[in-house]
């Protein structure tokens, strides 16, 4: 700490006129310690000083690097709350398995998308989150523990293991035109599909007159491979390296854009009830059991009846970073979205996951900006692995025991 005071301009025999003059000092001296102290009382950017988030004050500078984020989580633990289909129990962040170790700047690009549509209990801690952008490992982990309370999520029963799959954006190769080998239609939502709940089945779209007038002229691009226009079914969307008239190629996204509300149900499955016991990686096993069965590729198509039908997106590079845009309506992020119950966890909600199985040791941020509908119950997760050939092969291998902790407001 320092201070300073200004000496007299000259010096006095008198010793009232000293005296007076000493305690005038110490009394600046007082004044000025009392301020610095003051001053370093301060609480740091992030301290809560309610039970709602303040709004966050306009500052230049994140919290202070080093923050010591263990030792800060000793306060008292509030209550376990129920949320729609799940229970959260509140915990200490030491129960959160590789936080120390997460590389959270990895997932700062996941809290700024969803910060383009935050809910009413996220939308306070955005304009923190949008300086911590450029912090550092530890001045983040500190920001969190001083504005988050970590839940462990369990079911309504109290059963806190779950299941984690995955899904990715498939890159195909297409032509605007039908024909040399490009016969699989991709379509646009026919006019009225909401006035028929539910549309035509997937046997039924191939199949009958009515369904085929429907979506003439809806044609976005043709596909070669059945297979692959199913696996752009399951996944919801996707890009292609299409060929246009003119014979050029540009890359452009799919995305998705309603469905037949008819029930999903899983190829693997019906698979294995045919005797195949080999149906991983997906879908290389299925379209090696299609080469050897071409007169049973129908019946394998039909057994989903849910049909996806698509949009077509411009891509731009910056755009193709990113994912399709999720249920929250903000695009995903590789390795850091996850698609949940929104009955279970809101949409916009940072989630801490932890997951081991064949696809390796998975702990960390993650955040919840998508669903889908096999993603039912409070523990039950998808994880967004990216885009193109290496992604879906992650992704096929994901099927592996959960556990998540919502990190919500304090």
């Amino acid at each position: 700490m320092n201070t300073s005071t200004t000496r007299a301009a000259r010096a006095s025999s008198n010793n009232r006129t000293m005296t007076h003059l000493t305690r005038i000092v110490k009394t600046i001296l007082i004044i000025a310690a009392a301020f610095s102290l003051l001053a370093c009382g301060s609480p740091p950017l992030g301290t809560p000083s309610g039970s709602a988030p303040a709004p966050a004050q306009p500052t230049d500078a994140p919290a202070p690097a080093g923050t010591a984020y263990r030792g800060d989580d000793t306060g008292p633990l509030p209550p376990a709350m129920v949320q729609g289909k799940s229970r959260w129990v509140p915990v200490r962040w030491a129960e959160l398995p590789g936080f120390e170790d997460d590389a959270l700047f990895e997932a700062w690009n996941a809290w700024l998308k969803s910060c383009e549509r935050p809910g009413p209990t996220f939308a306070p801690l955005c304009g923190e989150a949008r300086r911590l952008s450029i912090a550092s490992g530890d001045e983040q982990r500190g920001w969190m523990v001083a504005r988050l309370q970590p839940f462990r999520v369990e079911s309504t029963q109290g059963l806190a293991d779950g299941l984690l799959t995955s899904y990715y954006e498939p890159l195909l190769k297409a032509s605007r035109q039908s024909g040399n080998g490009y016969e699989v239609p991709l379509y646009k939502a026919p006019a009225g599909l909401g006035s028929r709940k539910p549309w035509f089945s997937r046997q039924e779209i191939d199949t009958l007159p009515e369904a085929k007038t429907a979506l003439k002229g809806r044609e976005i691009a043709w596909l070669a491979d059945p297979i692959d226009a199913l696996v752009l079914h399951i996944q919801g969307s996707g890009r292609l390296s299409v060929t246009e008239p003119d014979g050029s190629q540009r890359v452009v996204r799919v995305a998705f854009g309603g469905t037949n509300d008819q029930p999903y149900r899983s190829v693997n499955q019906w698979l294995l009830s045919q005797g195949v016991t080999k149906i991983n990686p997906w879908p290389d096993a299925t379209k090696a059991w299609a080469a050897q069965n071409p007169q049973r590729v129908p019946q394998l198509l039909w057994s989903n009846p849910r049909y996806v039908f698509f949009r077509e997106e411009a891509l731009s590079d910056f755009d193709a970073a990113f994912g399709p845009k999720g249920a929250q309506g903000v695009a995903l992020t590789p390795g850091r979205s996850i698609a949940v119950d929104p009955g279970s966890i809101p949409y916009g909600t940072p989630v801490w996951l932890a997951s081991s199985g064949l696809a390796g040791k998975l702990q960390k941020l993650v955040f919840a900006q998508d669903t889908g509908s096999a993603i039912v119950g409070a523990v039950r997760a998808d994880y967004f692995a990216g885009t193109g050939a290496e992604a879906g092969q992650f992704a096929s291998r994901v099927n592996q025991p959960l556990r998540l902790w919502v990190l919500w407001p304090k």
